[in-house]
């Protein structure tokens, strides 16, 4: 969001930026996002801890001074549970695209486990079938889009086919909507941009619903196959590290490898002994995959391909 909205943000009208939560929204996400943002790098006023309750908090006002570039004004936030359809429908409604890395893992175990969340023990206790945010979440994103697209689509033609034809009896709107141009124009965004992880970002780690590598390979090809009229691309990102990889060192690509066998129907991943052999890891920063996000919105030379985006390689810390 920070890196769209500092580059792009005078070229977009709208960043909307979804916080995904399950239960009841925290501010963890909130927190994340604002700090990112530059929203903290206005005029700000924190309580002391012992104030009143009223007078505790942190505020920050907008500071042209420091803050005129950042796009602000463009950006809206809401929250969404992304298993519910309805929610997603309607926060996807006149969207044009859709950057996708929302997660069930904190690296490569449920969220659930890593951080003992009581939010996310509960749906996996109360409602075990209500899906994965992988799976489940990300077809409900592509619905959505789809279904809007469609809908943007069906209105223009409409609209054209009234333009044109007006009312009079011998014009035959279903004909003049069809020759109304529904594909994507060269100049357009990529209308679906999906962050995964390359195979040798983390081990392998089985949860009900399947095996972490699996589940991610499971994603990308819902979105490679399964909705043949968005243009995408999917992007494996190496395991993210802040500490040991500097920000903005150039972006490398490589070609995904196939690695996915079908087990009882199934999609799974395979992790080979000469992958373990090689102990070489990619990796990049955080604020470089954003980057590399939000340029795949743009850039052509990927559309319509599965690659692996990292900045550097290492000796793996997984044995």
């Amino acid at each position: 969001t920070r890196y769209l909205l500092r580059t792009y943000g005078t070229e977009v009208k709208e960043v909307v930026a979804a916080v995904h939560y399950v239960g009841q929204a925290t501010t963890r996400g909130y927190g994340r996002l604002s700090y990112e943002v530059g929203a903290e790098d206005g005029i700000g006023n924190i309580g002391a801890a012992w104030s009143s309750e009223d007078e505790r908090n942190a505020s920050f006002q907008f500071d042209p001074q420091t803050m005129g570039g950042y796009n602000l004004n463009k950006l809206r936030i809401v929250e969404v549970e992304l298993l519910d359809p309805v929610q997603v429908q309607t926060i996807t409604e006149d969207v044009d695209s859709i950057i996708f890395c929302a997660t069930d893992f904190d690296g490569n175990r449920p969220k659930a486990v890593a951080s003992l969340n009581a939010a996310f023990l509960f749906r996996a206790v109360a409602n075990p079938t209500k899906g994965r945010v992988e799976i489940e979440g990300l077809r409900n994103c592509l619905e959505g889009l789809t279904g809007s697209m469609n809908d943007r689509k069906w209105k223009e033609q409409r609209r054209m086919a009234n333009y044109v034809g007006g009312v009079g009896v011998d014009d035959d709107p279903t004909s003049i909507a069809a020759s109304v141009s529904t594909k994507k124009k060269t100049s357009d965004s990529t209308q679906f941009v999906l962050v995964s992880s390359t195979p040798d970002a983390f081990g392998n780690f089985e949860t009900p619903f399947g095996e972490f590598n699996g589940i991610k390979r499971q994603g990308e090809k819902i979105v490679m196959d399964e909705f043949p009229s968005l243009s995408f691309s999917v992007l494996q990102m190496g395991k993210f590290e802040d500490n040991f990889v500097e920000e903005g060192l150039d972006l490398q690509f490589a070609d995904a490898e196939e690695d996915t066998v079908v087990v009882d129907g199934v999609i799974c991943s395979t992790r080979t002994e000469e992958n373990v052999k090689k102990a070489e890891q990619k990796k990049i920063n955080r604020r470089d995959a954003a980057r590399a996000a939000v340029d795949a919105l743009l850039n052509e030379d990927i559309e319509g391909k599965k690659v692996q985006v990292f900045t550097k390689t290492g000796v793996t810390d997984i044995w």
